[in-house]
C-alpha cells in the first residue's frame, strides 16, 4: 500500500490513486483555506483490501501538508477520523466527529 502515488486532480476536483487500472478517489471542494471532502469511491474490485483507508490517510497527510481546514461531509473519511483521532486537529472547529 505505500507505494500507491496520490494524485491531486485539481481539474476533477478529487484526490486519486490508481491501482490496476482503477481509480479509487475522494471528491472535494476547497474554497479559502478550508477543504471538503464529499465522497469517497472505491472500485469494486478493490474494495476489502484497505485502499480506502489508505487513500484517506494519504489525503489527510496532503491536507495537513497544505495547512487546509478540513470539512469531512463523506461518512467514510468521518469514520476514519473517529478511529483516528490524532487526524481531528485538521477538523474545522466545532464540527464533531464522535
Amino acid at each position: 500500500m505505500e507505494d500507491l502515488q496520490l494524485i491531486d486532480n485539481e481539474e476533477a476536483k478529487r484526490y486519486e490513486i490508481h491501482v490496476d487500472g482503477l481509480v479509487p478517489r475522494i471528491e472535494y471542494i476547497k474554497a479559502k483555506e478550508k477543504i471538503y471532502l464529499t465522497h469517497t469511491e472505491v472500485p469494486k474490485g478493490l474494495e476489502g483490501k484497505g485502499i480506502g483507508t489508505a487513500l484517506v490517510k494519504a489525503v489527510l497527510e496532503d491536507i495537513d501538508k497544505k495547512g487546509l481546514t478540513l470539512v469531512p461531509l463523506c461518512p467514510f473519511v468521518a469514520l476514519y477520523l473517529k478511529r483516528h483521532p490524532e487526524w481531528k486537529k485538521l477538523v474545522l472547529k466545532g464540527i464533531n466527529i464522535g
